[in-house]
């Protein structure tokens, strides 16, 4: 038992008003939590034209769990093709695109390359890097600036 000098009594469990850091129940104190963005919007360059003809082009990806991650490698196409990983992998993360919302292997499948490698990056991006934006550089002046690549236009905010 530690003493002051005064011979008063030991602080109490838990630190006193000036110890920044009390080791009572409580813990360390925290800062206010700032909700997690689990859902990304995002806009094809191409789009995804259904059964009946109709483009869709807007869409929303969630962000990926280990489960997500995990189950496609069960997955027999996945075995006998690993190049389909992707494709099935998406259909799990992808909540809509347009008025689509029953996403799965067999829509992405369906998906023009282009909008495969945006996915993919998109993806990427999202889960590993917590963005979704891209340093570019313009072809015609080489001048390089970022771009959000969840589909905003010119002009918007």
């Amino acid at each position: 038992m530690r003493r002051s000098a005064s011979g008063a009594a030991p602080p109490p469990p838990g630190g006193t008003d000036s110890d920044p850091f009390p080791t009572g129940p409580a813990g360390p104190p925290r800062a206010a939590a700032e909700p997690i963005r689990t859902e990304f919007e995002f806009e094809l360059p191409r789009g995804y034209v259904d059964e009946s003809g109709t483009v869709h082009r807007h869409g929303a990806m969630r962000l990926a769990t280990a489960r997500d991650e995990l189950l496609p490698l069960a997955d027999l196409r996945v075995k006998e093709n690993p190049a389909y990983l992707s494709v099935v992998l998406l259909g799990l993360v992808i909540t809509r695109i347009g008025t689509v919302t029953d996403v799965h292997g067999g829509v992405v499948e369906k998906f023009f390359a282009s909008d495969l490698a945006f996915l993919q990056d998109f993806y990427r991006r999202i889960n590993a890097e917590g963005h979704t934006r891209a340093a570019v550089t313009c072809p015609e002046c080489d001048s390089s600036f970022e771009v959000d690549l969840a589909g905003g236009r010119l002009g918007e905010s």
